[in-house]
Protein backbone atom coordinates (compact mmCIF):
# COMPACT_ATOMS: atom_id res chain seq x y z
CA UNK A 1 0.00 0.00 0.00
CA UNK A 2 0.96 3.48 -0.99
CA UNK A 3 0.49 6.32 1.94
CA UNK A 4 0.03 9.76 1.09
CA UNK A 5 -0.13 12.34 3.82
CA UNK A 6 -2.14 15.44 3.23
CA UNK A 7 -1.39 18.27 5.37
CA UNK A 8 -3.85 21.34 5.44
CA UNK A 9 -3.32 24.68 5.17
CA UNK A 10 -0.48 25.87 6.94
CA UNK A 11 -0.78 29.42 8.49
CA UNK A 12 2.04 31.49 9.20
CA UNK A 13 5.40 30.38 11.70
CA UNK A 14 2.87 28.31 14.21
CA UNK A 15 1.99 26.12 11.13
CA UNK A 16 5.47 26.17 9.82
CA UNK A 17 7.22 24.62 13.21
CA UNK A 18 4.57 22.43 13.37
CA UNK A 19 5.91 20.78 10.03
CA UNK A 20 9.24 21.07 11.25
CA UNK A 21 8.58 19.07 14.53
CA UNK A 22 5.87 16.69 13.56
CA UNK A 23 6.30 15.64 9.92
CA UNK A 24 9.74 13.69 10.20
CA UNK A 25 8.48 11.56 13.11
CA UNK A 26 4.86 11.29 11.39
CA UNK A 27 6.78 9.80 8.16
CA UNK A 28 8.79 7.49 10.25
CA UNK A 29 5.68 6.18 13.08
CA UNK A 30 3.05 5.71 10.02
CA UNK A 31 5.55 4.69 7.32
CA UNK A 32 4.06 7.80 4.96
CA UNK A 33 5.45 7.64 0.73
CA UNK A 34 4.64 10.87 0.02
CA UNK A 35 3.20 14.61 1.44
CA UNK A 36 1.50 17.18 -0.21
CA UNK A 37 0.77 20.56 2.09
CA UNK A 38 -1.59 23.28 1.26
CA UNK A 39 0.61 26.42 2.42
CA UNK A 40 -1.16 29.13 0.69
CA UNK A 41 -0.99 30.81 4.46
CA UNK A 42 2.32 29.74 5.25
CA UNK A 43 4.02 32.73 4.91
CA UNK A 44 2.96 35.03 8.31
CA UNK A 45 -0.50 34.07 7.57
CA UNK A 46 -1.36 35.49 4.20
CA UNK A 47 0.68 34.05 0.91
CA UNK A 48 3.90 32.03 0.44
CA UNK A 49 6.87 33.51 -0.37
CA UNK A 50 10.34 32.01 -1.73
CA UNK A 51 12.29 31.46 1.30
CA UNK A 52 8.91 29.71 3.35
CA UNK A 53 8.44 27.41 0.04
CA UNK A 54 12.40 26.25 0.59
CA UNK A 55 11.96 25.77 4.18
CA UNK A 56 8.94 23.94 3.85
CA UNK A 57 10.73 21.58 1.51
CA UNK A 58 13.60 20.98 3.57
CA UNK A 59 11.24 19.73 5.66
CA UNK A 60 10.15 16.62 3.04
CA UNK A 61 7.14 17.72 1.89
CA UNK A 62 6.88 16.75 -2.22
CA UNK A 63 4.35 19.06 -3.43
CA UNK A 64 2.98 22.75 -2.06
CA UNK A 65 -0.69 23.50 -3.28
CA UNK A 66 -2.35 27.11 -2.45
CA UNK A 67 -5.29 28.46 -3.09
CA UNK A 68 -7.28 32.63 -3.75
CA UNK A 69 -4.36 33.80 -0.98
CA UNK A 70 -1.59 32.32 -3.47
CA UNK A 71 -0.42 35.96 -4.82
CA UNK A 72 -0.59 37.59 -1.61
CA UNK A 73 2.92 38.17 -1.54
CA UNK A 74 4.81 39.46 -4.23
CA UNK A 75 7.93 37.61 -3.49
CA UNK A 76 6.05 34.11 -4.74
CA UNK A 77 6.87 35.59 -8.41
CA UNK A 78 10.33 34.40 -7.57
CA UNK A 79 9.25 30.82 -6.97
CA UNK A 80 5.90 30.20 -8.53
CA UNK A 81 8.01 28.12 -11.75
CA UNK A 82 8.93 25.55 -9.41
CA UNK A 83 7.18 22.83 -10.54
CA UNK A 84 5.93 21.35 -7.33
CA UNK A 85 4.77 24.40 -6.35
CA UNK A 86 0.92 24.75 -7.88
CA UNK A 87 -1.53 27.38 -7.84
CA UNK A 88 -5.02 26.97 -8.49
CA UNK A 89 -5.57 25.40 -12.38
CA UNK A 90 -8.72 27.29 -12.94
CA UNK A 91 -6.68 31.11 -12.59
CA UNK A 92 -6.71 33.11 -15.28
CA UNK A 93 -4.73 31.46 -18.64
CA UNK A 94 -2.33 34.62 -18.13
CA UNK A 95 -1.47 33.41 -14.38
CA UNK A 96 2.44 32.12 -14.43
CA UNK A 97 2.80 28.69 -12.56
CA UNK A 98 0.99 25.61 -13.08
CA UNK A 99 -2.13 23.90 -10.88
CA UNK A 100 -1.19 20.31 -11.99
CA UNK A 101 2.22 18.48 -12.03
CA UNK A 102 3.54 14.35 -11.99
CA UNK A 103 6.21 13.72 -9.03
CA UNK A 104 7.55 9.93 -8.55
CA UNK A 105 8.18 8.48 -5.15
CA UNK A 106 9.31 4.95 -4.53
CA UNK A 107 8.80 4.23 -8.54
CA UNK A 108 5.49 5.18 -8.61
CA UNK A 109 4.31 8.30 -10.21
CA UNK A 110 1.95 11.14 -8.48
CA UNK A 111 -0.49 13.42 -9.76
CA UNK A 112 -1.14 16.47 -8.28
CA UNK A 113 -3.98 18.74 -9.10
CA UNK A 114 -4.54 22.33 -7.55
CA UNK A 115 -7.96 23.72 -8.01
CA UNK A 116 -10.18 26.78 -6.67
CA UNK A 117 -13.73 26.92 -6.13
CA UNK A 118 -15.81 29.83 -7.06
CA UNK A 119 -18.30 30.07 -4.29
CA UNK A 120 -18.25 32.91 -2.05
CA UNK A 121 -14.62 33.66 -3.56
CA UNK A 122 -13.42 36.80 -4.44
CA UNK A 123 -10.89 35.28 -6.85
CA UNK A 124 -11.92 35.45 -10.50
CA UNK A 125 -11.46 31.52 -11.63
CA UNK A 126 -12.91 29.36 -14.40
CA UNK A 127 -15.38 26.48 -13.54
CA UNK A 128 -13.30 24.26 -11.05
CA UNK A 129 -15.42 21.16 -12.32
CA UNK A 130 -14.75 21.35 -16.12
CA UNK A 131 -10.86 22.50 -15.45
CA UNK A 132 -10.30 19.97 -12.95
CA UNK A 133 -11.90 17.09 -15.48
CA UNK A 134 -9.97 17.78 -18.23
CA UNK A 135 -6.69 18.24 -16.26
CA UNK A 136 -7.58 14.63 -15.16
CA UNK A 137 -8.14 13.23 -18.62
CA UNK A 138 -4.58 14.30 -19.42
CA UNK A 139 -2.96 13.00 -16.30
CA UNK A 140 -4.35 9.42 -17.14
CA UNK A 141 -1.71 9.47 -19.89
CA UNK A 142 0.95 9.08 -17.45
CA UNK A 143 -0.45 8.18 -13.87
CA UNK A 144 -3.79 7.02 -12.53
CA UNK A 145 -3.11 7.67 -8.62
CA UNK A 146 -4.13 11.40 -8.74
CA UNK A 147 -4.87 13.66 -5.68
CA UNK A 148 -6.90 16.88 -6.22
CA UNK A 149 -6.74 19.50 -3.73
CA UNK A 150 -9.86 21.48 -3.88
CA UNK A 151 -9.59 24.88 -2.06
CA UNK A 152 -13.00 26.26 -1.36
CA UNK A 153 -15.72 27.73 0.75
CA UNK A 154 -18.58 25.56 0.69
CA UNK A 155 -19.72 22.25 1.67
CA UNK A 156 -22.41 21.51 -1.22
CA UNK A 157 -19.23 22.61 -3.80
CA UNK A 158 -16.85 20.40 -2.73
CA UNK A 159 -19.31 17.71 -2.36
CA UNK A 160 -20.56 17.79 -5.55
CA UNK A 161 -16.52 17.78 -7.27
CA UNK A 162 -15.75 14.78 -4.53
CA UNK A 163 -18.65 12.75 -6.44
CA UNK A 164 -18.26 13.81 -9.87
CA UNK A 165 -14.45 12.70 -9.68
CA UNK A 166 -15.55 9.18 -7.24
CA UNK A 167 -13.46 6.73 -9.56
CA UNK A 168 -11.27 9.45 -11.50
CA UNK A 169 -9.41 10.39 -8.67
CA UNK A 170 -7.59 8.57 -5.98
CA UNK A 171 -8.74 11.56 -3.40
CA UNK A 172 -10.45 14.40 -3.12
CA UNK A 173 -9.47 16.69 -0.33
CA UNK A 174 -10.94 19.79 0.96
CA UNK A 175 -9.12 22.95 2.57
CA UNK A 176 -9.39 26.65 2.91
CA UNK A 177 -12.20 27.04 5.64
CA UNK A 178 -9.03 25.74 8.02
CA UNK A 179 -12.15 23.54 10.27
CA UNK A 180 -11.62 20.23 10.30
CA UNK A 181 -14.18 18.10 9.24
CA UNK A 182 -15.28 14.67 10.15
CA UNK A 183 -17.13 13.44 6.77
CA UNK A 184 -13.89 11.25 5.74
CA UNK A 185 -14.67 8.73 4.10
CA UNK A 186 -14.21 6.56 0.68
CA UNK A 187 -16.67 7.09 -1.87
CA UNK A 188 -18.19 3.74 -3.71
CA UNK A 189 -15.86 3.88 -6.60
CA UNK A 190 -13.09 4.25 -4.23
CA UNK A 191 -12.09 8.29 -4.14
CA UNK A 192 -10.76 9.17 -0.35
CA UNK A 193 -12.77 12.14 -0.01
CA UNK A 194 -13.18 14.72 3.30
CA UNK A 195 -15.08 18.05 3.04
CA UNK A 196 -11.96 20.22 4.49
CA UNK A 197 -8.67 18.95 6.13
CA UNK A 198 -8.64 21.27 8.69
CA UNK A 199 -5.49 23.75 9.40
CA UNK A 200 -1.88 23.66 10.83
CA UNK A 201 -1.55 26.16 12.96
CA UNK A 202 -2.42 27.42 16.29
CA UNK A 203 -5.58 26.04 16.73
CA UNK A 204 -6.64 28.38 19.93
CA UNK A 205 -8.08 30.71 18.13
CA UNK A 206 -10.37 31.77 15.06
CA UNK A 207 -8.96 30.22 11.91
CA UNK A 208 -5.46 30.68 12.90
CA UNK A 209 -5.77 34.43 14.03
CA UNK A 210 -5.65 36.06 17.74
CA UNK A 211 -9.17 35.42 19.01
CA UNK A 212 -9.54 38.65 20.50
CA UNK A 213 -8.92 40.63 17.09
CA UNK A 214 -11.75 38.86 15.26
CA UNK A 215 -14.00 39.12 18.05
CA UNK A 216 -13.85 43.24 18.52
CA UNK A 217 -14.10 42.77 13.87
CA UNK A 218 -17.53 41.25 14.38
CA UNK A 219 -18.44 43.18 17.15
CA UNK A 220 -17.89 46.51 15.70
CA UNK A 221 -17.61 46.44 12.41
CA UNK A 222 -14.68 47.92 11.85
CA UNK A 223 -10.94 47.46 10.19
CA UNK A 224 -8.73 45.58 12.64
CA UNK A 225 -5.17 43.95 12.45
CA UNK A 226 -5.49 40.31 12.49
CA UNK A 227 -2.51 38.97 14.52
CA UNK A 228 -1.53 35.22 14.33
CA UNK A 229 -2.23 33.19 17.06
CA UNK A 230 0.95 30.66 18.77
CA UNK A 231 -1.19 28.42 21.13
CA UNK A 232 -2.55 24.85 21.19
CA UNK A 233 -0.69 24.57 17.78
CA UNK A 234 -1.06 21.54 15.95
CA UNK A 235 -0.60 19.69 12.26
CA UNK A 236 -4.00 18.63 10.85
CA UNK A 237 -4.42 16.72 7.63
CA UNK A 238 -5.10 13.27 6.75
CA UNK A 239 -3.49 9.92 5.30
CA UNK A 240 -5.11 8.44 2.50
CA UNK A 241 -4.02 4.73 1.86
CA UNK A 242 -4.10 3.68 -1.93
CA UNK A 243 -3.42 0.38 -3.68
CA UNK A 244 -1.18 0.14 -5.82
CA UNK A 245 -2.33 -2.11 -8.26
CA UNK A 246 -6.08 -0.74 -8.44
CA UNK A 247 -5.01 2.70 -7.93
CA UNK A 248 -7.96 2.89 -5.48
CA UNK A 249 -7.75 4.28 -1.80
CA UNK A 250 -8.72 1.97 1.14
CA UNK A 251 -8.59 3.99 3.52
CA UNK A 252 -8.57 7.69 5.10
CA UNK A 253 -7.57 8.69 8.46
CA UNK A 254 -8.05 12.07 10.08
CA UNK A 255 -4.64 13.56 11.10
CA UNK A 256 -4.21 15.88 14.67
CA UNK A 257 -0.93 16.06 16.00
CA UNK A 258 -0.06 18.57 18.64
CA UNK A 259 3.51 20.23 19.18
CA UNK A 260 4.48 18.80 21.98
CA UNK A 261 5.55 21.58 24.54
Amino acid sequence: MFKILFIADIVGSPGRNAVREVLPKLKTSRGINFVIANAENAAAGAGITAPVSEELFSYGIDVITTGDHVWDKKDVQNVIDNPYLLRPINLSVHSRGKGVCIKEAGGIKIGVVNVLGRVFMKVLADCPFNAVKKEIEQLYKATNIIIVDFHAETTSEKKALGWMLDGQASAVLGTHTHVQTADETILPKGTAYITDGGMTGACDSVIGRKKEAVIEAFLTGMPTRFELANSDVQLQGVIVEIDENTKKAVSIERVCERIDK
